[in-house]
């Protein structure tokens, strides 16, 4: 089996366990090339960012967005659209506590966030606080493109982490 093969297994065997074996009797070179196929398809399709680039992690500790991945990447079932790649401030958490979202308090699952982690926002919510003048500063490389539907590039840049 050649390398490349190989490091498809291992990728298929660590990440993607659910996926089918090859029925019996395909030999191990044909399901190495589907294999491959199947992963370069995958690897194509990673998300955009805002920037037009492959969309990076936003944060892992805590571990933020809608899939619980690390990732503001949304899709069926998201219907708050967590796109925005946000890093805390007392001002946000006090801001969204008012409109009833409680973001500080540790609850089964969430362990509560305090200023300076990062988290996977709302869309909508990211604009109320904009509009409010409290926007936490975003990770533009961790920003899903589709946050652009609703806030202009010029208005998160403005809001870039430095």
């Amino acid at each position: 089996m050649d390398k490349r093969c190989k490091a498809s297994f291992l990728v298929l065997e660590k990440n993607l366990a659910s996926f089918p074996v090859a029925p019996q009797g395909v030999r191990r070179s044909r399901r190495c090339r589907a294999l491959s196929a199947f992963l370069s398809v995958l690897w194509s399709r990673v998300p955009t960012n805002v920037l037009g680039g492959d969309l990076r992690c936003c944060c892992r500790d805590p571990l933020t967005g809608f899939y619980r991945d690390g990732y503001c990447r949304t899709g069926p079932g998201d219907f708050g659209l967590h796109t925005v790649c946000a890093q805390m401030t007392n001002e946000f958490l006090e801001f969204s506590y008012a409109r009833g979202n409680d973001l500080v308090t540790p609850q089964p699952g969430f362990p509560g966030l305090q200023e300076g982690d990062r988290w996977c926002l709302s869309v909508t919510r990211w604009h109320e606080a904009l509009e409010a003048g409290v926007a936490p500063p975003v990770d533009l490389h961790a920003t899903h493109a589709s946050t652009l539907e609703f806030v202009t590039l010029e208005e998160l840049q403005a809001h870039t982490l430095t």
